[in-house]
């Protein structure tokens, strides 16, 4: 029987939930623990006298990760620019301050570690990379200032405003860390160009930032150091980890040597489970292993996309589009480093290196991306 104009109307709406983002993330983060332990047992083994050392510290992060995500993905995402009720203050407020804080801790008091100063101790819990955190607040304050006036990005004086309030941020992460810092710059870029009408600007934005950055090479000689190991990979003493990385890929050919037999992790990548895990995973499944991964996030990709656009309010969909922006541009740049397509930069691949700090960001930036959909209202019935 066809319906008629009231049932329609009285059909009842439903939130919407992403299980197809759900189950992407689980699978990845599922085969990031595999191929952790594929790649650190020999390792593990050898300094720490059990093989299943770092994967049992990542399954740790991850699990407590995934409880995150699934409890923020629960929570409004607009309770991060709504007046809490006896402080007064906006979350993402808090979270701003509180990450400016904890960067300047860890340029005054952090540890030394292998000449760079990123990392907060935490005892027997490790280290905490405090500019992993910054990813977030970056998303959620940049999304809250173009919200707040969006019609202002028209003109290039309204991202010098958003570039105003983030560089406290931005600036800070530049000491730490200039390769996180690119990956801050993309994101609040990504969200200022999807909230402007007028697009030419960004032209010339762009061309400056690239200026800027070139300074910042320049001026830190192991990052020019970096640039000339990239041209001369092969007769660079410190281009001997990409060097191993790219036999790897290549000894794997099409579909690799099989789960477990990488020879490259024996040694010859040093800790091949961080940002060099690439390679070892096309050297074990081979370039259809490596491609379906890359699918993978693709889809993943997509399906943020997919939110992005339908979310129910400017601040949902420029939320889900720092978060596209934060993963599209580590997986490209991680993947072009293990190619030696670009110099190296140190940018772990997102779900699947070793890395507490870098998981558990990765897992609760997907609960706000699984919250913006969950207010996506669809009709049931």
């Amino acid at each position: 029987m066809a319906r008629t104009v009231g049932d329609v109307n009285k059909r009842k709406m439903h939130s919407y939930y992403d299980y197809s983002l759900l189950f992407l993330i689980l699978f990845l983060v599922c085969f990031g623990l595999v191929m952790i332990y594929s790649t650190s047992s020999y390792n593990a083994q050898r300094l720490n006298g059990s093989a299943t050392y770092y994967l049992e510290r990542q399954a740790l992060f991850a699990g407590a990760g995934i409880l995150i995500m699934i409890f923020v993905s629960k929570i409004d995402y607009r309770i991060y620019i709504k007046n809490l009720p006896i402080i007064k203050l906006k979350p993402v407020t808090i979270l701003y301050f509180m990450c400016i804080v904890l960067q300047l801790y860890v340029l005054l008091f952090g540890p030394v570690i292998n000449g760079a100063k990123r990392w907060i101790d935490m005892g027997p819990l490790g280290r905490f990379q405090p500019s992993e955190l910054t990813k977030i607040a970056v998303i959620i304050f940049t999304a809250y200032i173009v919200n707040l006036a969006p019609k202002k990005l028209d003109k290039f004086t309204g991202f010098l405003r958003v570039v105003l309030f983030i560089s406290p941020l931005l600036g800070l992460i530049v000491i730490e860390n200039f390769s996180t810092a690119l990956i801050v710059g993309v994101i609040m870029v990504a969200i200022s160009f999807v909230a402007s009408k007028k697009k030419f600007y960004f032209i010339f934005s762009g061309a400056l930032l690239i200026a800027i950055g070139s300074i910042f090479v320049f001026l830190e000689p192991y990052r020019f150091e970096r640039i000339r190991v990239w041209l001369n990979v092969e007769t660079e003493d410190k281009g001997y980890q990409i060097l191993q990385g790219l036999y790897a890929i290549a000894s794997g050919g099409i579909f690799g040597k099989g789960l477990g037999e990488s020879m490259q992790k024996l040694g010859f990548i040093p800790e091949s489970h961080n940002d060099m895990i690439f390679s070892v995973i096309c050297e074990e499944l081979g370039l259809f292993g490596a491609f379906a991964l890359i699918l993978l996030f693709i889809l993943l990709i997509w399906r943020i996309f997919i939110i992005a656009i339908n979310a129910t309010d400017l601040y949902g969909g420029l939320i889900a589009t720092g978060v596209l922006a934060h993963i599209a541009a580590q997986v490209l740049i991680n993947i072009a480093v293990v190619t030696n397509s670009i110099p190296s930069t140190g940018i772990p691949l997102p779900f699947i290196s070793y890395g507490g700090s870098s998981v558990m960001v990765i897992l609760f930036e997907m609960g706000i991306v699984l919250s913006v959909s969950n207010q996506i209202k669809g009709e049931k019935g």
